[in-house]
C-alpha cells in the first residue's frame, strides 16, 4: 500500500505543478480583461505560490496540521537552498538593490511568522494577521518603487495589458472566456492534486512526527519544484531581476498568506512545537544565507550556488536523524 500511496504522491504533485502553472499563467489575461484593480491583482500575483496554499489549506481542512506547517516550512527551505542554487549553478543570477530589497523585507516577516509558529499554533485570529501583514508587504513595496512589485506572476500583468491594448486598437473583441476556464481547470487541477498529496501523506503515516518531517521533505520540496524548474529555465535563458525577484518573493508570500490562509481554513495545532523549532531556524538561515552570498558581488555566482545547493542536503541530514 505504501507504493500506491507514493504513487498517488507523484500524480498529486503532477496534477499541482500543472494546475499552479496554468492559475497564473491565465490569471492576469482574465483578470485584466475583467478590468480588475491593479492593487488587487498585484496581491493575487505578487509572488503568489498557489500550489502551497492549496496544499496547506487541503491539510488544514483535513486536520492534518504538521502538514501545512511543514509543507510552509519545507517549500521556503527548498525555494532558497535548492532553486536560487540550482539557478546560480547554471548562471550568475543578478541580485539587484530591487531584488536585495525584497529579500531584506523578506527576512523580518520571516522572523514574524516563526514567532507565531514557535508553540506549534496559528489561530484564525492570528491568520488574519498573518494575511494582513502580506498586503503590507506589498504596499510598502509598491510606496518604495512607485509601481506594483516584480514579485511572482506580475510581470504577466503588464503583457496581458498590453496584448488588451493592441486588440483594442485594432478593434479585436476577445473574450475572456477562454481565460477564465483555464483558471478554473489549473484551479480545480490544484484542488485535486493538493487532497492527492496530503491524503497520500496521512495514509503513510498518522504519527506527527513522522507527518512533519515527511511534509518538511517530500511535501515542501514538489511544491517548490515548480519555482526550481522556473529557476533552471531562467538562468539557461539569462536570468532576469524579475525571475530571481519572483523566487525570492515567494518566501514572504509563503509564511503570510499560506500559513494565514490555512489557519483560516481550520485553526493549525501540533502536540509537540519542539518538531518546528529547527525548521524554522534553518528557514530563517536560509533567506539569510542567500542574502549574505548575493552581497558580495550583487549576483549569486556558481560558488555560490554550489554553497546553496551543498546546505540542502545538510539540512535533510540533520533533520531525519534529529
Amino acid at each position: 500500500m505504501i507504493l500506491v500511496w507514493g504513487l498517488l504522491i507523484v500524480v498529486g504533485v503532477v496534477f499541482i505543478v500543472w494546475g499552479a502553472e496554468t492559475f497564473a499563467e491565465h490569471l492576469g489575461a482574465a483578470a485584466v480583461r475583467l478590468q480588475v484593480s491593479s492593487f488587487a491583482l498585484a496581491l493575487l500575483l505578487a509572488g503568489a505560490e498557489p500550489e502551497e496554499l492549496a496544499t496547506a489549506v487541503a491539510a488544514s481542512l483535513r486536520d492534518a496540521p504538521a502538514i501545512a506547517f511543514g509543507d510552509v516550512v519545507g517549500a521556503n527551505i527548498a525555494i532558497c537552498l535548492v532553486a536560487l542554487g540550482v539557478g546560480a549553478w547554471i548562471a550568475p543570477l543578478p541580485f539587484s538593490k530591487r531584488v536585495m530589497r525584497y529579500a531584506l523585507f523578506g527576512l523580518p516577516i520571516g522572523v514574524i511568522a516563526t514567532g507565531f509558529v514557535w508553540d506549534g499554533e496559528i489561530s484564525r485570529l492570528e491568520g488574519l494577521f498573518l494575511i494582513g501583514l502580506y498586503v503590507l508587504y506589498v504596499a510598502v513595496i509598491w510606496w518604495v518603487e512607485r509601481k506594483p512589485p516584480a514579485l511572482g506572476e506580475t510581470g504577466k500583468l503588464e503583457e496581458a495589458s498590453e496584448e488588451l491594448a493592441t486588440e483594442q486598437a485594432k478593434g479585436i473583441q476577445r473574450r475572456v472566456g477562454k481565460e477564465l476556464l483555464l483558471v478554473f481547470a489549473g484551479f480545480a487541477s490544484m484542488i485535486v492534486g493538493s487532497i492527492l498529496l496530503v491524503e497520500a501523506v496521512r495514509q503513510i503515516s498518522q504519527v506527527e512526527a513522522t507527518q512533519t518531517k515527511l511534509a518538511l521533505t517530500l511535501v515542501g520540496f514538489a511544491t517548490a519544484f515548480e519555482l526550481v524548474i522556473l529557476a533552471w529555465s531562467t538562468a539557461r535563458r539569462g536570468a532576469t531581476e524579475a525571475a530571481v525577484a519572483g523566487v525570492v518573493g515567494s518566501f514572504a508570500y509563503n509564511v503570510t498568506m499560506t500559513l494565514g490562509a490555512a489557519a483560516i481554513a481550520r485553526p493549525l495545532k501540533i502536540v509537540d512545537a519542539s518538531l518546528l523549532h529547527f525548521p524554522l531556524i534553518a528557514m530563517l538561515g536560509s533567506l539569510a544565507l542567500v542574502i549574505v552570498l548575493a552581497s558580495f558581488k550583487g549576483f549569486l555566482n556558481k560558488t555560490a550556488g554550489v554553497i546553496l545547493l551543498a546546505a540542502y542536503p545538510l539540512f535533510l541530514i540533520t533533520l531525519l536523524i534529529a
